[in-house]
């Protein structure tokens, strides 16, 4: 027995080792998009060239930067030889618009945060890029440029989600990003979620700060270090709004901020507390009043983005799921972008300073354009931005391929086509909805297969007719079952109408989903202050 044991590691040794794979062979291959864009991916800021509306730029949660030279009818992604691809923050300085900014990893920690490795500078309007430092803040989710001295920069960098750190804060260079100094630091878990500076004078800049952790069964936001800050020399020192100057009492968390363009005097702030609350300043961030806490927005550890008319104080605009707008500085909001029409989550915002009718709005779903003042909007469909968290192949010639992204369903497109052009959005189709995580395609006939969303949901889909069934797996005791965000699914090598799937316990089905057994005890810890992702966002 030990002589055949032996001889098969043996063997399995050396086909191992045969296997060994010379990567000069592939050195020469380079990947090339298959899409998908008519469905596009979160997008996370958006900055344009005041002087020429027709030059914007974009920084997306994990598809790098791109500029568009035509209104955003044509792109180009201008980031794809850096090692990052998470950005947070971009930044142009208008003055000399060849100067160009990036903050890598995403400042909105959900679990499907994606993190960074520094700040990037391009002085040739982004045709090529330098790492200028701050490789451990994790994520920066504000780049402040000063109006006239383009040497001075300032970094909100609200740090890693998952644990402390100490590369989080507020960042100031005047040597152009050579060198940085931490110039507003709270501690190791609060970092900064926000900054402004004031139009109308450049010494002066409000932060909001934000202690928050992140685990992967809970989310915990605000703590003793989140607060308001105020500066009114560049950053050299900061004074922090309290009780007396209007802020809510207990805790904060996260604090969204922005000046009135046109009445500087004038600041909002959206703030995270017992009770959420627009909150608003007439003295220029010195004293704030509650103004309303109706119709503010959800889910404020994720959105927490509030933008002004620059040429109306009294016009706000508030991004959340949805995007509502206020046209009494805050009193009331009507919902401007419901579910409908444009993807909802909506993650970056821009209005022209010059032109308030041009709005750009970046969310989950990509880039949309409105040159009315919100009245019509314009998707963009040929930003291929999607979020795979898993994807898949069949057995066809050429094969297709399957994956679920982030907030955009699952889909199947194509490995190649026969046809002038390539791979089309047209090519592509939908399977499931949600949060799309793994697609099996059936063995054997690719009409047929299994998709997922989020939380355990998962269907039996037909492609030609479009149906779904729902197959997601009961307890034959009634027992409640704890799906992961993601869970598993497996489709057995050995039957065709055998499935696995994943909750506490291991479960199978033999005929494609229809019934269900327990297969496995409880291969969890069985922890009840770790079930609670519910609330982990």
């Amino acid at each position: 027995m030990k002589f055949i044991l032996s001889s098969i590691l043996s063997m399995l040794a050396f086909a191992s080792f045969a296997q060994v794979i010379d990567f000069k062979q592939v050195e020469n291959y380079r990947a090339r998009s298959i899409g998908p864009a008519g469905m596009s991916g979160r997008v996370t800021s958006i900055d344009v060239v005041r002087n020429q509306p027709e030059v914007i730029y974009i920084g997306t949660a994990s598809g790098g930067v791109w500029k568009s030279t035509s209104g955003g009818i044509s792109w180009t992604p201008i980031f794809d030889d850096q090692p990052i691809q998470n950005i947070g923050s971009i930044a142009i300085h208008q003055e000399n618009p060849s100067i160009v900014w990036a903050g890598t990893g995403e400042g909105n920690p959900r679990n499907s945060q994606s993190s960074g490795a520094g700040i990037y500078k391009s002085v040739d309007a982004g045709k090529t890029w330098k790492l200028m430092g701050l490789e451990k803040t994790k994520t920066i989710h504000r780049i402040v440029l000063h109006p006239k001295d383009p040497n001075t920069i300032y970094v909100a960098a609200t740090g890693s989600a998952w644990g402390p750190n100490s590369e989080r804060g507020v960042f100031r260079s005047r040597d152009g990003g050579s060198t940085w100094k931490k110039v507003l630091y709270v501690n190791d878990t609060t970092g900064c979620a926000d900054l402004v500076i004031d139009p109308s004078n450049p010494n002066k800049l409000i932060a909001g700060m934000w202690q928050y952790l992140r685990q992967p069964w809970f989310f915990e936001s605000g703590g003793a270090g989140s607060g308001m800050y105020v500066s009114l020399d560049g950053g050299d020192n900061w004074s922090r709004r309290t009780e007396k100057n209007g802020m809510p009492k207990g805790e904060l968390g996260r604090i969204g901020i922005a000046f009135a363009p046109s009445m500087p005097s004038r600041v909002y702030a959206l703030i995270e507390a017992k009770e959420n609350g627009l909150y608003r300043s007439d003295d220029g961030g010195a004293n704030w009043k509650k103004v309303s806490s109706k119709n503010i927005g959800n889910r404020p550890f994720y959105y927490s983005e509030i933008y002004v008319d620059p040429k109306n104080e009294n016009r706000i605009y508030n991004l959340y799921s949805l995007m509502s707008m206020s046209e009494d500085a805050g009193r009331t909001f009507e919902i401007v972008l419901p579910y409908s029409n444009v993807h909802p989550d909506h993650q970056a915002f821009y209005v022209h300073p010059d032109d308030p009718n041009f709005l750009i709005n970046g969310n989950d779903g990509g880039l949309n354009i409105s040159r009315d003042r919100g009245e019509n909007w314009r998707f963009v469909s040929n930003l291929p931005l999607g979020q795979f968290y898993h994807i898949n192949i069949d057995d066809d010639f050429p094969y297709n391929v399957y994956g679920g992204m982030q907030d955009n369903g699952s889909w199947v497109g194509p490995s190649s086509v026969l046809q002038r052009g390539g791979i089309r959005n047209s090519h592509w189709d939908e399977l499931y909805f949600g949060d799309g995580f793994d697609v099996v395609p059936f063995p054997g006939n690719n009409r047929y297969g299994y998709a997922m969303s989020q939380g355990g949901n998962v269907a039996w889909y037909d492609i030609e007719t479009g149906k779904t069934r729902f197959v997601q797996p009961n307890h034959p005791e009634g027992e409640e079952l704890r799906f992961n965000w993601n869970a598993a699914i497996h489709q057995s090598s050995f039957s065709d109408s055998t499935l696995f799937f994943g909750s506490q316990y291991v479960h199978r089905s033999d005929n494609l989903g229809r019934d269900w057994k327990v297969i496995s005890p409880d291969l969890t810890t069985n922890d009840s202050t770790k079930q609670k992702q519910a609330k982990s966002g």
